[in-house]
């Protein structure tokens, strides 16, 4: 991947409040220690606009600090336009993935579609689950499935052929 290639990555989950907030957070961590901070942009978005505006739960955001990531982004939800904006969009589990097809305006949008733990190298998950009605083994079970995702997507990202 030329450093000029812009690349663009949607985290997607429910109320873009736990999971896919962290993914955002955790992957800037990793293309920053990288220095694919320029050449990559990460966003993330929720299906629903419930929590519009506002920061992760505080509950990931403890969790997540305390293995050294910094969940600053705010609530938005998923808007039309994100179609045209990003190279990939990643869902959190299959409602994720069922409302992101049924939003894509085309054959082409849906096609950019992708489940987050398909980049999963070390833990087998078929969804990363949703940790907000759960307690603190649950943010950190997300925290494990998320990290290793992310280590599978940079992974992912850095054996790309040049565009």
């Amino acid at each position: 991947m030329s450093e000029k290639t812009k690349y663009r990555i949607l985290f997607v989950c429910l109320g873009n409040i736990c999971r896919s907030p962290l993914a955002e957070g955790i992957m800037q961590t990793y293309l920053e220690r990288e220095g694919l901070n320029n050449t990559i942009k990460v966003d993330s978005a929720g299906i629903l606009s419930y929590h519009q505006g506002e920061l992760p739960d505080s509950r990931m955001r403890a969790h997540a600090a305390k293995r050294g990531y910094n969940l600053v982004s705010r609530s938005r939800p998923m808007r039309s336009d994100d179609f045209d904006n990003f190279d990939l969009i990643l869902g959190m589990d299959d409602r994720n993935i069922d409302d992101l097809k049924d939003l894509a305006p085309s054959i082409e949008a849906m096609q950019k579609i992708g489940r987050m733990t398909d980049f999963c190298q070390r833990i087998p998950a078929d969804y990363v689950p949703d940790p907000y009605f759960g307690g603190a083994s649950g943010f950190e079970k997300v925290l494990d499935i998320l990290e290793d995702a992310c280590e599978g997507l940079l992974e992912y990202l850095k054996n790309m052929p040049e565009q």
